[in-house]
């Protein structure tokens, strides 16, 4: 048996074996694209949302003493809270603390 001479493209991956019988070679299968996990420390880091800002008189909620009312800011990393009996310095950013 012998290949059309208008398929020169196919000679190289095409051969016939010791029966006659054409024989196609298979190109090898590529490895699939793997998705980026997003606890991959190769992906692009997560943006972190602004710190929020407070100021002195802003209403303020804890999750855990409740209403209150900012005293005083310490340099935008702590604040002093009045929570009514009693007042609280907090750190910030703090998650359990939200403003109103």
């Amino acid at each position: 048996m012998n290949l059309p001479p208008s398929a020169p493209a196919k000679r190289d991956r095409t051969r016939l074996d010791a029966s006659g019988r054409i024989l196609v070679m298979m190109k090898p299968p590529r490895a699939a694209a793997r998705p980026l996990l997003p606890t991959s420390p190769f992906g692009a880091p997560p943006l972190t949302p602004p710190a929020e800002q407070f100021a002195v008189d802003d209403q303020v909620t804890h999750d855990k003493y409740g209403l209150g009312r900012v005293v005083s800011v310490e340099d935008d990393t702590a604040l002093i809270i009045d929570f009514g009996q009693q007042r609280v310095r907090v750190t910030t950013p703090c998650a359990k603390l939200t403003k109103l």
